[in-house]
């Protein structure tokens, strides 16, 4: 099943894809773009950008800057993931802090997360 989106928030995507922080880059270059499972990166679901997505697993990965810890960061990304849990989509999240003091244990959580999902939604079917 195909993920719903707003193809008015593609341009939008591509641009971010561009312009990808410093972490995610370091993400995407040095773990999930060799992933043997298929990640994607800003990838548009409903009205929303993830950062990653890997569909075999329906896991979205959020790299987090310091915007997201503010009151209203918090709020807006606990909506977000209660819209994109209704697609049966989990969401993982990791501070840019993470991502630059401890990247392998950041890869060895994601790696975790696709093979637990993938476990989950094959005894679901």
């Amino acid at each position: 099943m195909s993920l719903p989106y707003q193809g008015k928030i593609i341009p939008r995507a591509k641009e971010l894809r561009k312009r990808a922080t410093k972490q995610e880059q370091h993400l995407w270059f040095g773990f999930l773009r060799n992933y043997p499972i298929r990640f994607q990166r800003q990838k548009t679901i409903d009205y929303f950008i993830a950062d990653f997505y890997c569909h075999a697993a329906r896991l979205v990965v959020e790299l987090d800057g310091s915007q997201h810890y503010d009151e209203q960061g918090l709020i807006y990304d606990k909506e977000r993931a209660a819209v994109l849990e209704q697609y049966g989509v989990k969401v993982l999240r990791f501070s840019n802090l993470d991502v630059e003091r401890n990247f392998q244990g950041v890869c060895t959580a994601i790696d975790l997360a696709v093979k637990e999902r993938i476990d989950q939604l094959s005894t679901d079917e």
